[in-house]
């Protein structure tokens, strides 16, 4: 499950929104063991999302780095590579 989560941090343009919930709910998912919860759960699993999303945007937010911002599309060609010689064509 959290094969998803990716590296939001130094990029150009900075991680959305989007993002973050995506890797927040990626997170959770792994925490609780849940797809999708329950409806006794639901709140709670919703809540957590929030939650893990908002000290994530919170982290990315404070932190510094004296590096260039990374190329998002340059980032993909890599991984795209790494896969291709991890997997063949």
């Amino acid at each position: 499950m959290c094969r998803n989560i990716k590296t939001l941090f130094n990029f150009e343009p900075p991680a959305t929104e989007d993002e973050i919930h995506a890797s927040a709910l990626q997170f959770v998912r792994k925490l609780s063991g849940f797809n999708k919860p329950s409806q006794a759960n639901e709140a709670a699993f919703e809540r957590a999302v929030a939650e893990v999303s908002e000290a994530a945007r919170k982290l990315l937010t404070s932190l510094h780095t004296n590096a260039p911002a990374r190329d998002r599309e340059i980032e993909a060609e890599k991984a795209k590579e790494r896969s291709r010689l991890r997997f063949g064509t």
